[in-house]
């Protein structure tokens, strides 16, 4: 898409027209620039990048991949050990964003940009003037000067190269105080003249030194004689044109746009009259700046709406940006600083995600003037883990007449005041193409210096925000200051005892293929570790002591196109009676526990029972449930911070932990024992041990939906029938004391996928068991429903009878049994004579792996699953098969 074109017109046109201003160069240059009118009195043009993220909105990717290209050409240019030694500077405000991801692209070159913004303490490395700038002086601030100190190349990057004048004011300065032999020039476009290209090789051999210019485009800009005065004069017209409309909640704001009605001398369109038309559906405004929709430019919207909006608030977002890794550039970004970045990237991300409205289509991240490049990162991140339309650019100083019109750049502006307390006072910021864009949310991302009361106020940021979108979210970046301490917990004045902040959940589709608002896992992502072990050596292993079942991952099993049919042909046959079972479970809860319950699935096998407890709830008392997804292991117990997680946040008497079935009742057990410590450890009471479950076969719990043993299709499969979620995992080098457990998000099995499927498939019988389902609670409620145990007596038994002497190795019921055939190494099948369709699936994975089914007449559950209980891989075969003992 070219980004300069809106409706077929270049964003250039309107300026082009009325000043004769031409852009004459390579054919790329119409498609990565449009044109304005500013208030400058040293030039009334301005050159609007597409492809920077500043004024126009745009994909993160192409605003991103442009830095990297960039980068990569000047690695290339310079050669692999001239590019070990380079150091890139970027310009404030608007290439701050851009030079640090050449910098990326370069590969592991520390970045340094200028900044307007003083900082105590600090004192200034360099300083230089940029002479048609609204505002001039730039300062250098690194928290270690050496950095500007070397020999190696120095990057310089700016988004366009106009005269040449920043660059040799900064070389001039620079080469001064420590000289070099080579500098690379980095630009988006070259507009310079021949006489500019003349004056910097002429300038290059006076200092003595090489001076190379990359760029993605060249070209000129043609002014006519005059053009200056005549820029003036248009914008004094527009400006005397448009009385200023303020908003009620807004005294300080103003607009450039004409007011509606009002015809253009020319006989264009009168700016501002689209103010009065809704936007037409399925408008992108992306691309260029809003198309033909709303004029909002700061108040141009009906007084009402805005002061709504803006009465809600901004959404805060907790990002968890690691302390150590620096806001920017503006002190110096290290490699160490990149790679530490790079790992944080997703869960970030993934929080921001969470934190959108459900179905939002077209999402625009929001950075602030200098701060461009973690908005940036964050974007490009959110872009990879949404479905939505996810668009970047940054509030800047700048002040751009905004003109309603095709084929001009700034469409629309909001006014606001300055929010960080600037070193030149109070003053007027902007930003542009945000109103009227279509967006669904917008996320203002700032470092703690802005997160001030100006940036709350009635006519801050943020109002501004809500008054032309639905859901405005913040999120705050730490502001990096040299030699400031990390804080310490330990020796703040009020600082509690407690470890530190727990991550907020992961959420889809960053972390599972579960909608977003489906679950929130209170886990740690590990899907960059390699934790799959042959399923032999990892039965070789738990048997012997060397290692516990939870400490690595079995091979994920891809089933068959068999194996698929059967789990397709089962969901058809169970469906009604999976949803019967479902609203009998979500009923009970709602009746005996809470009436609005806090559901907390045990990973993974209860994770799509409680997303369907969820959805029951919604469908049939409009409830909209919080639902999260917590690991508990066997001999290890249940995640205790995730168990801090939801006692801080939910009333611990509304918590009810959901698991999809019963067997012998372990799993029940070892949740008492592990909530039972952590009340006792943590002095947090009011959790309720009692699991509820969809099938209680083995007569361990008093809330179920069923305590019939029959196939529940989801224990057909691991990850493709759980959110593409791996089970959870629990080792020392992996997970530290103030993580949650881990778990891995299998991206690559999504054609195998068939979370959604299942869920749907259950869901869309909701309604025709509905009447069923209140018989069946009004009979359950007044049952006796006593655990009897009666299922762990039958384990007890069968250990014995057949020489196993370890409960934990013997699985009973459908359920259960599926697991030991995907996951484990299995010796025999125990099925109930005459045991029905429930066993298709049993029987064909017991011939796949070798494993007898013997038929059993008197067998409390459908089938039990043994293992083998002196395993070596020669006990049943180098291949897993069984073997007869």
């Amino acid at each position: 898409m070219n980004n300069a074109v809106n409706n077929g017109v270049w964003s250039g046109t309107w300026v082009a027209e009325r000043l004769g201003v031409e852009l004459v160069g390579d054919d790329e240059l119409t498609g990565l620039l449009g044109l304005a009118l500013r208030r400058n009195p040293k030039r009334a043009h301005l050159l609007v990048s597409n492809v920077l993220g500043k004024h126009v909105p745009q994909s993160p990717s192409v605003v991103y991949g442009h830095g990297l290209a960039l980068g990569r050409r000047v690695r290339a240019l310079l050669g692999a050990e001239e590019a070990a030694a380079a150091v890139v500077l970027g310009y404030a405000e608007t290439a701050t964003g851009l030079g640090h991801s050449v910098a990326d692209g370069l590969g592991s070159a520390p970045y340094l940009h200028s900044t307007r913004r003083p900082v105590a303490g600090v004192d200034p490395a360099g300083g230089f003037e940029e002479s048609h700038s609204h505002a001039t002086s730039h300062l250098l601030l690194p928290e270690d000067p050496a950095l500007l100190a070397g020999d190696g190349p120095l990057v310089l990057v700016d988004d366009e190269f106009s005269t040449g004048n920043t660059v040799l004011n900064t070389i001039r300065d620079l080469h001064a105080r420590h000289p070099r032999r080579r500098y690379v020039v980095v630009a988006l476009v070259d507009m310079r003249s021949a006489a500019d290209m003349d004056r910097l090789a002429e300038f290059a051999d006076e200092v003595g030194a090489r001076v190379d210019l990359v760029a993605a485009a060249s070209g000129t800009v043609r002014l006519p004689e005059g053009v200056l005065e005549k820029g003036q004069e248009l914008v004094a017209r527009h400006e005397a044109a448009t009385p200023p409309q303020r908003q009620p909640h807004s005294p300080a704001a103003s607009t450039w746009a004409t007011a509606p009605g009002r015809a253009e001398p020319d006989g264009a369109e009168p700016c501002g009259s689209a103010a009065n038309r809704p936007a037409p559906a399925g408008d992108a405004p992306g691309a260029g700046g809003p198309a033909s929709g709303p004029a909002l430019v700061a108040g141009a919207e009906p007084a009402a709406l805005p002061a709504q909006r803006a009465r809600r608030g901004a959404v805060r977002v907790e990002l968890r940006w690691p302390r150590e890794v620096p806001d920017g550039g503006r002190h110096g970004f290290t490699a160490a600083h990149r790679d530490r970045l790079e790992q944080e990237l997703p869960a970030m991300a993934a929080r921001i995600a969470e934190s959108l409205p459900a179905r939002a289509r077209r999402v625009l991240v929001l950075g602030f003037e200098e701060l461009m490049y973690a908005p940036l990162r964050l974007a490009r991140e959110l872009e990879r883990a949404v479905g939505a339309d996810v668009r970047y650019s940054t509030t800047t100083r700048s002040p751009v007449l905004a003109v309603d019109d095709p084929g001009y750049a700034i469409r629309t502006r909001l006014v606001f005041p300055a929010h960080d307390d600037p070193a030149d006072g109070p003053g007027e910021r902007y930003a542009y193409n945000v109103a009227g864009g279509g967006f669904d949310a917008v996320v203002a991302v700032v470092d703690s210096v802005a997160d001030s009361p100006a940036l709350h106020a009635a006519d801050g940021l943020l109002a501004q925000l809500a008054a032309h979108t639905p859901h405005v979210l913040l999120a705050v970046v730490p502001s990096y200051v040299p030699g400031e301490p990390e804080p310490d917990a330990r020796h703040a004045p009020h600082a509690s005892e407690r470890p530190p902040m727990l991550s907020e959940p992961l959420r889809g589709p960053a972390f599972s293929s579960y909608a977003p608002e489906e679950v929130g896992w209170l886990l740690r992502d590990l899907s960059e570790v390699t934790l799959e072990a042959p399923t032999e050596e990892r039965e070789e292993a738990i048997q012997s002591g060397g290692a516990h079942y939870a400490e690595s991952l079995p091979v994920e099993y891809q089933p068959s196109e068999r194996y698929q049919r059967l789990f397709h042909t089962a969901l058809e046959s169970s469906a009604a009676r999976l949803a019967q079972a479902v609203g009998v479970v979500t009923e009970t809860v709602l009746a005996e526990r809470s009436p609005r319950p806090v559901l907390v699935s045990l990973a993974r096998a209860g994770t799509p029972v409680g997303v369907l407890m969820r959805r029951w709830a919604a469908f049939r008392h409009g409830l909209d449930l919080p639902h999260y997804a917590v690991s508990i292991v066997r001999g290890r117990g249940i995640d205790a911070n995730a168990l801090r997680w939801l006692a801080d946040r939910h009333d611990p008497a509304d918590v009810v932990f959901v698991d999809g079935w019963t067997g012998k009742g372990a799993i029940t057990r070892e949740l008492a024992d592990a909530i039972e410590e952590f009340e006792r450890r943590e002095g947090v009471t009011g959790f309720d041990p009692e699991i509820a479950v969809l099938a209680d076969p083995g007569s361990c719990v008093r809330t179920y939906g069923t305590r019939e043993d029959f196939l529940i299709p989801s224990a057909c499969l691991n990850s493709t029938v759980s959110g593409l979620i791996s089970r959870t995992v629990l080792r020392a080098d992996l997970v530290g004391p103030h993580d949650f457990h881990g778990a891995k998000f299998y991206r690559e099995l999504a054609g195998a996928d068939v979370s959604t499927a299942f869920l749907d498939a259950v869901s869309a019988r909701f309604a025709e068991v509905a009447d069923g389902v209140g018989t069946a609670v009004k009979e359950l409620l007044a049952a006796d429903r006593t655990p009897t145990w009666e299922g762990w007596a039958a384990v007890e038994r069968i250990s014995e009878e057949y020489g196993i002497h370890d409960v934990n190795l013997v699985k009973p019921g459908v359920g259960e049994t599926t697991r030991v055939l995907l996951r484990r190494v299995p010796w025999k099948i125990l099925a109930r004579a005459g045991a029905g369709a429930d066993l298709d699936h049993v029987r064909l994975l017991a011939e796949q792996r070798g494993v007898p089914v013997e038929e059993v007449g008197e067998l409390p559950y459908t089938c039990v699953g043994l293992i083998h209980p002196k395993y070596t891989r020669g006990a049943t075969g180098a291949d897993g098969r069984a073997v007869a003992l």
